[in-house]
Formats: C-alpha cells, structure tokens, sequence
C-alpha cells in the first residue's frame, strides 16, 4: 500500500507537469498566432520540442494533444505534425473585433458552463418524445443552414432553448429565454457572418450532433460530458481569438 507522503509527492508531480505541459502549449499556441509558425508549417520534431523547452517527451506530447484538441495542429502520418490552414481549423473570421465584448463573451460561457451541463443531463432523463423531437428539428434546421451558408443563429438559439424547455424545470428554461440570442457568442460581432464561417460551424454542428444524440439514447453522462465538451471547446476558440486580436493590434 503506498503511504501518504509517496502519495502527496505523485500528485505534486502531476500538476507539476500539468504546468510544464501548459507552458509548452502556450508558448507554441503564441508562435503559430503570431505567424512564427504558419499555416502549413512542420512543428519541430518531438526531440528537438524535449530540448527547445527542457521537458519531458510525456510533457511534449500532452501539449501536442491540446493543441490538436483546439484544431491548431494535425498530425500527418510518417511526416510529423503540422499547423492546421485557419479555414481547415475552422478558426472564427471577424474582420473587426470589438474587444471590449470577448471578456463578455468569455464569462457568458463560463456561466453556460455551470448551467447548461447540467440541464443537457437532466433533458435526457426527463424529455417528453416531443421535446426530443423539438431538439432534432432545431439540430436539422442548423445543420441545413451551415450546409447552405446560411444565418444560422436563430437556429443554434433554438437548439439550447429545446434543450432548456426539455429539463421541464421552470429555472433552467427562464435562464435560457433571458438571453436570447446573447447567448449565443457569435451573435455579440456585428461583423461575423454565418455564411464566412462555414468551417467553424461544421464543428459546431458536429458537436450539436453529439449532445442531441445522447439526450435521444437518454444517457445522461453522454449528455453531460457531449455539452461540456462544446461549451469548453467554444471558450478556447473565443479566448484563442482574443490572443489573434492582441498579436495583432
């Protein structure tokens, strides 16, 4: 049985690394920002990442995953690992960016966070067949207008108020309707249009398909984790547009 000071000592490691790793992430997420490192281009290797940064190969490739996990980077097989094109990335295009609304931004989805988990899991033990049927046509409506580019926040608006209204808890689905399309990021910059960021709202849609997908197998840890998944993946690409904006200004 391992005793309690081996046991303090793992987990002072562990967020030791997760440290190291964080610093690797945003020292390599700030170089392909600020166009060190282009669209196209090969990272270093993973033994030249070791020395670069003075970490371990462990350290390195949780970084790498991150930023794969963010779409920055790809991995081509036999060749190394690559930056993603912004449009194959599906980053967000703005051509001018108020950057007094991404701090507002940023906290809306945070809020989201603490409420909307939840509420996904609950709508999948709790939804009535009509209210999954008002969460799928809203997904379909979406889907069809991203394919089409076409506006679709009316659309992303709708799938989280179904959603909402399938918790049938009175809180969840007042919270939702108070912000209307505030709630929605996008919908904050006069200047995004729908119809420029197909790429981006594919993955937006993809990651729609998995939420609505477990609320209709009524799995509510799916549910769960499918909406944290989209609300945290949203925040990195809102925060990572923010980095864009100050490398740039």
């Amino acid at each position: 049985m391992q005793s309690k000071p081996e046991q303090g000592r793992s987990a002072k490691g562990d967020k030791r690394k997760e440290r190291l790793s964080e610093r690797v992430v945003a020292l390599l997420r700030a170089q392909i920002l600020s166009g060190d490192l282009l669209p196209g281009a090969q990272l270093p290797t993973e033994p030249q990442l070791i020395q670069s940064f003075g970490v371990s190969r462990t350290v390195i490739r949780e970084a790498i995953a991150e930023l794969r996990s963010t779409g920055m980077v790809k991995p081509i097989q036999g060749r190394g690992v690559f930056v993603r094109e912004r449009e194959e990335a599906g980053l967000l295009t703005l051509p001018h960016v108020d950057m007094l609304s991404l701090p507002v931004v940023l906290e809306m989805l945070e809020f989201r966070l603490s409420v909307e988990v939840e509420a996904a899991a609950i709508a999948s033990v709790r939804r009535s067949a009509m209210q999954e049927h008002a969460i799928r046509l809203a997904h379909l409506k979406m889907a069809s207008a991203v394919r089409n580019r076409e506006p679709a926040v009316d659309f992303d608006v709708e799938f989280h108020a179904a959603i909402a209204k399938a918790t049938n808890n009175r809180f969840y689905i007042e919270v939702c309707s108070k912000f209307g399309r505030e709630y929605i990021p996008r919908s904050q910059f006069p200047g995004f249009r729908d119809e420029d960021n197909g790429s981006y709202l594919e993955v937006v849609v993809a990651e729609h398909e998995k939420i609505y997908r477990s609320i209709e197998d009524q799995d509510a840890d799916r549910a769960r984790s499918a909406m944290r998944e989209h609300l945290m993946a949203s925040h990195r690409r809102y925060r990572a547009l923010a980095e864009r904006v100050v490398l740039d200004s």
